[in-house]
C-alpha cells in the first residue's frame, strides 16, 4: 500500500492506494496551520482506521507540504546572512533593474525587500574566473570576519553565494568548512549545491530561498518523522518536490527551495495521469480548494516543466511543474469596495475561522457560502456529513456584506460571486494557455479539488472549451498524483560554449559526471535498477538572445556523437518554431547549460476498471431540487449519488452529482458519462 498526504490551505487529504486490489480510499481533515504535523497524523489515524490497516502494510508515503510555501508568504522563514565575493554585496538589490508587469507604470509598486537585509550581507575577498580558474585566493581571514559577525547578529541559517562558483566551487566549500568550525549550529547553503547555474542575481536569490526556508523545513521535517516514528516505527517518507517528482527527508532537508509549490506539482502530475487512462495528451488542470486556484497544462501527455520562475516575486532557478496561481478557491472573501463595487479574494477565510456556514466564528461571505445559497451544496452532505453546513449563516453574511450594500436579493449577490470568481479564473487559465501561444479549444479540462467540479463546465464553457474531465476523488485527487510521482533528481552545469565548441568530447565528460551524481543518488535511495532512467538535455539558445530553451539530448548508451550534437541543434530549431514560431537556422547556436534528471519509476497505479453498465443512472437518483443557474434561475435538478453511479451511466444538465468531498455542478445543455474508471467525462453545449 501507498499513502499519500497532501496539506492545504484548508484542508489535508489523505490518500491510500492499495496495490493488490487497485482501490483506492481518501479521507479530508481540516489543516492545523499552527503545527501542520497534527492535521497530517490526524488524517493518517483516520484513513488507517476506516480501512483497518496497519501502517506495516504501508510501504512508503510522499508528503506534499505548504511549510516552505507558507513561510515564504508570511515572510516567517529563518533570520538569514549572505556570504559573498567582495564587490557583490547588493545583486540581491540591484537585481535585473525591473519592475513588475503589472506596476510598470504605477510608481508606488516595487520589487519585494531582499530576505536578507543589507547589513546581513557580508564579503569575502576572493576571485574565480569566468574559466573557472582562481584569480584571487581565498583569504580565510575575511571569511572568519564575516561568520563571527553573521554569529554576532544572531543569524541562523547562511546562503554562499561567491562569484562563478557553479564553474569552480572549491571556494564555496572552504567557507562552508569555516562557517561549521566557527558556528557548527548555523545552517548552511552552497549555490553550487543548490543552483550551479550562471545569472549571478538568479542563483544567489535561489541559494538564499533555500537559507530563509531550510530551518522551517527542517524543524517540520523532525517533527513529522518524531511523531511517526513514535506511533508507527520507521516510516519510509519521501517529499514532493516543485519538478513533479518525490525525494527522500534526508534530501528534503538540504533542499528546502525545492519543496515550494509541491502541492500544486501533484495536482498537475495526477492530471497527466488520468489523461493516459482516457487517451487524452492535450490537457488543462484546474485545482480549486479552500484558498487558491492552481492551473497546470498538459501537453502531449507530460506536464509542462521549466528550471527558473518565481515563488512570492523572488526569481528561482530549479525545476518546477509549470503551475499558476490566484487567490480564488471556496474560501475567498466577497467584499464590496468603496466605490460600490463587488470583488472576490484573493483575502480567504481558510480554515479558521473558514466560511460563514462552517459556523465556527467567520462571519465574511465566500464563495462557498454562495454555492451553498444557490442550492448547489448539499448542507447535510458536506465531507459526507462529517461537517454539516449552515444556510442561515451564509444568508446573513452575503446580506450584510454584499445584498444590502448593493441593493439586491441575496441569490442575486450569490449570483454575482460566482460570476465574478468565475471570471478570475477564466483570466487565470488565460495567462497560462491562451497568452503562451496555445489554444484553449484543443484542451480538455480536467478539474479537481474540493470547489474544483463545482465551477468546471461553466469555466470550459466560456473559454469554449468541449470537454471536461472530473476525475474519481477530486476533492483528493492531488494527493493521488504524490503517488503516481517517480523519485526525481535533476543536475545543471552551465558550460557556455558556442556550436563549434561543442565537441562530443566536451559534452559527454560533464553529462557522465552529472549522472553519476543521479545515479548515486538513486542508489543510496535504494532504488532498483531495472526502475532507474536517466534524461539528457541542454539549454539552448542563438547567439545573441537573452534565454535559452531546454532541448532533450538524445544518445546511444553512455556515448555521445557528433551526429548526436547535430541533431540537438536540429531539435532546438523546432523547438524554436514551435514556440515562437520562427526559426534561425542560418543563426549560431549556443549550448548555455547542460541538465541531466535521474529518475526512480514507482510502479505504476493501476485502478479497477467497472464492468459496463447501460446508460439509465436512476439508480444513483437521490433526490430532486431547486439549483439556481445562470439565465434560468431556480430549477428543479435531479441529484445523483456519485458512488452509485456505474461505469456507462448518463446522465443530462441540469444536475449535481454529489459525493463525499466533492459536488460536479452539470449545466443546461451538457451531458456526462462514467467512463470504465469511474471518470465523469462531460460533453459541453458547445
Amino acid at each position: 500500500m501507498r499513502l499519500g498526504i497532501d496539506v492545504g490551505g484548508t484542508f489535508t487529504d489523505v490518500v491510500l492506494i492499495d496495490d493488490r486490489s487497485g482501490r483506492i480510499h481518501y479521507t479530508k481533515v481540516l489543516t492545523t496551520p499552527r503545527n501542520q504535523a497534527e492535521g497530517v497524523i490526524q488524517g493518517i489515524e483516520r484513513i488507517l482506521e476506516t480501512t483497518a490497516t496497519s501502517m506495516a502494510d504501508v510501504e512508503y508515503m510522499v508528503h506534499g507540504s505548504t511549510i516552505g510555501t507558507n513561510a515564504l508568504i508570511e515572510r516567517k522563514g529563518a533570520k538569514t546572512g549572505l556570504v559573498t565575493t567582495e564587490g557583490f554585496r547588493d545583486v540581491l538589490e540591484i537585481a535585473r533593474i525591473e519592475r513588475p508587469d503589472a506596476g510598470l507604470y504605477d510608481m508606488t509598486v516595487d520589487l519585494p525587500e531582499p530576505l536578507v537585509p543589507r547589513y546581513l550581507r557580508v564579503e569575502a575577498r576572493e576571485r574565480v574566473g569566468a574559466d573557472g580558474r582562481v584569480v584571487i585566493p581565498l583569504d580565510e581571514d575575511s571569511v572568519r570576519q564575516a561568520v563571527a559577525y553573521l554569529k554576532q547578529e544572531g543569524v541562523e541559517s547562511v546562503a554562499v553565494c561567491l562569484l562563478f562558483s557553479f564553474l569552480n566551487p572549491a571556494h564555496e566549500q572552504r567557507v562552508r568548512e569555516i562557517c561549521q568550525e566557527l558556528y557548527p549550529e548555523a545552517y548552511v547553503s552552497l549555490s553550487s549545491e543548490i543552483a550551479p547555474e550562471f545569472r549571478e542575481y538568479e542563483r544567489t536569490s535561489t541559494t538564499v530561498l533555500n537559507a530563509y526556508l531550510q530551518p522551517i523545513v527542517d524543524r517540520y521535517l523532525n517533527s513529522l518523522v518524531g511523531q511517526l516514528r513514535e506511533r508507527y516505527g520507521h516510516t519510509d517518507v519521501r517529499i514532493m518536490q516543485a519538478s513533479g517528482g518525490s525525494m527522500t527527508v534526508e534530501v528534503a532537508r538540504r533542499h528546502a527551495v525545492h519543496t515550494v509549490n509541491s502541492g500544486p506539482a501533484g495536482g498537475v502530475v495526477a492530471g497527466s495521469y488520468v489523461g493516459r487512462l482516457v487517451g487524452d495528451s492535450q490537457l488543462i488542470t484546474v485545482d480549486m480548494g479552500g484558498t487558491s486556484f492552481d492551473i497546470g497544462l498538459v501537453d502531449r501527455g507530460n506536464p509542462r516543466v521549466h528550471s527558473e520562475g518565481e515563488f512570492e516575486g523572488y526569481p528561482v532557478k530549479v525545476p518546477m511543474v509549470d503551475v499558476h496561481a490566484i487567490g480564488a478557491g471556496g474560501g475567498s472573501i466577497a467584499w464590496v469596495d468603496r466605490g460600490g463595487a463587488l470583488n472576490v479574494g484573493p483575502i480567504s477565510a481558510g480554515a479558521d475561522p473558514g466560511p460563514a456556514c462552517y459556523g465556527l466564528g467567520g462571519d465574511a461571505p465566500t464563495v462557498t457560502d454562495a454555492n451553498l445559497l444557490l442550492g448547489r451544496l448539499n448542507p447535510a452532505y458536506f465531507l459526507g456529513g462529517h461537517m454539516p453546513l449552515d444556510p442561515d449563516l451564509a444568508r446573513r453574511a452575503l446580506e450584510a456584506h454584499v445584498a444590502r450594500p448593493l441593493g439586491i436579493s441575496v441569490e442575486e449577490a450569490a449570483h454575482g460571486i460566482i460570476r465574478l470568481v468565475n471570471a478570475n479564473m477564466v483570466k487565470g487559465i488565460s495567462v497560462s494557455s491562451i497568452e503562451r501561444g496555445y489554444d484553449v479549444r484543443d484542451f480538455t479540462l480536467v478539474a479537481f479539488g474540493g470547489a474544483g467540479a463545482l465551477h468546471a463546465v461553466e469555466l470550459a464553457e466560456a473559454l469554449g472549451m468541449k470537454k471536461v474531465i472530473v476525475p474519481p476523488y477530486p476533492g483528493t485527487f492531488s494527493a493521488l498524483g504524490l503517488l503516481v510521482s517517480d523519485t526525481r533528481h535533476d543536475y545543471v552545469q552551465t558550460v557556455a560554449l558556442h556550436e563549434r565548441e561543442a565537441t562530443p568530447e566536451a559534452l559527454l565528460d560533464i553529462f557522465l559526471r552529472l549522472e553519476r551524481q543521479g545515479l548515486e543518488q538513486l542508489r543510496e535511495e535504494r532504488v532498483p535498477e531495472e526502475h532507474i532512467e536517466v534524461v539528457w538535455s541542454a539549454d539552448l539558445r542563438y547567439e545573441g538572445q537573452s534565454y535559452e530553451l531546454n532541448t532533450p539530448v538524445v544518445h546511444s548508451g553512455r556515448q555521445l556523437t557528433a551526429e548526436d550534437v547535430v541533431a540537438t541543434v536540429r531539435r532546438f530549431h523546432e523547438l524554436h518554431r514551435r514556440v515562437y514560431e520562427y526559426a534561425s537556422e542560418e543563426e549560431s547556436v549556443e549550448f548555455v547549460s547542460l541538465r541531466v534528471t535521474a529518475v526512480g519509476r514507482v510502479p505504476a497505479v493501476s485502478l479497477s476498471a467497472g464492468d459496463m453498465a447501460d446508460a439509465d443512472p436512476s439508480p444513483a437518483l437521490k433526490e430532486r431540487r431547486p439549483v439556481y443557474f445562470a439565465g434560468a434561475g431556480f430549477v428543479p435538478s435531479p441529484i445523483y449519488d456519485r458512488a452509485r453511479l456505474r461505469p456507462g451511466n448518463v446522465i443530462v444538465g441540469p444536475c449535481l452529482v454529489e459525493e463525499v468531498a466533492s459536488t460536479t455542478v452539470i449545466t443546461p445543455g451538457s451531458w456526462a458519462r462514467v467512463d470504465e474508471y469511474g471518470n465523469l467525462i462531460i460533453a459541453l453545449n458547445a
